[in-house]
């Protein structure tokens, strides 16, 4: 070969390998930058959705705006928008964040007491499934924010027009209520339910407290303990169960 030829074979081959430096390099910069911007995307949502929570555990649904958690956010109103088309949709959002946790929380649990064989100790188990979960979270700024929207919308007129419970609790309440079932197999329908929306309302009083139980109190019990909560409530309920009173409600509807 030619030493003319050989010399532009070399050349283009050198030209080639900086081509591809070049190309590395570039597309290493931009699978840095998508990233980045991937991160600062993620980072802005979560930024507007923990500034949305104790705006709607304030104020409700009804009572918050837009406005109000774009400027706790120091975001302008339109990228809110954006990211999710609506303040339904930042409120769904807030519940798509928090709730898997606690449903994946207390379907552990559920196993855990379905793999008790005695029925005593089972009842304990099913009752700290259901509170647990949720009483933890006063514990967990600002995941107590979280505690205090999911009762506000559990009292919420237009709670089931939006359907946010339906969608992603009532799977796991049933499970919860199928529970408590096969703990009392004697009891009715109607039994089961009671017990369980009884738990509900238990547990509920707790996250909603802002102060009562400890003024009442004079300081002896505070909601804020929720680990001490969690132990005073579960026990009395579990006691409740296991002991209840059936004369006066055994002959409902099965």
């Amino acid at each position: 070969m030619p030493f003319s030829q050989e010399a532009t074979l070399i050349g283009l081959e050198h030209l080639f390998k900086i081509i591809i430096i070049v190309f590395n390099n570039w597309r290493a910069m931009t699978v840095e930058q998508d990233k980045k911007k991937s991160e600062n995307v993620e980072s802005r949502r979560d930024r507007i959705l923990s500034a949305a929570e104790p705006v709607f555990a304030q104020f409700g649904y009804d009572g918050a705006t837009v406005r109000k958690i774009a400027e706790l956010a120091d975001t302008p109103v339109a990228l809110v928008n954006y990211h999710f088309g609506s303040k339904l949709g930042l409120y769904r959002a807030v519940f798509e964040r928090r709730a898997p946790t606690i449903v994946d929380q207390r379907i552990a649990g559920l196993q855990m007491a379905r793999a008790e064989p005695d029925l005593e100790r089972r009842v304990d188990l099913v009752v700290r499934a259901l509170i647990l979960p949720m009483y933890s979270l006063r514990g967990a700024n600002p995941s107590a924010d979280f505690g205090r929207i999911v009762t506000r919308e559990m009292s919420d007129p237009q709670a089931e027009a939006r359907g946010i419970f339906r969608e992603m609790f009532d799977p796991i309440a049933d499970m919860l209520i199928e529970a408590i079932g096969e703990c009392f197999p004697d009891w009715t329908k109607a039994e089961v339910h009671w017990a369980y929306h009884t738990m509900l309302g238990a547990m509920t009083i707790v996250l909603v407290d802002n102060g009562r139980i400890a003024r009442l109190s004079g300081g002896a019990c505070s909601s804020d303990d929720w680990e001490e909560a969690a132990r005073h409530v579960c026990s009395i309920l579990a006691a409740g169960l296991k002991h209840r009173d059936r004369s006066l409600t055994r002959s409902g509807k099965t």
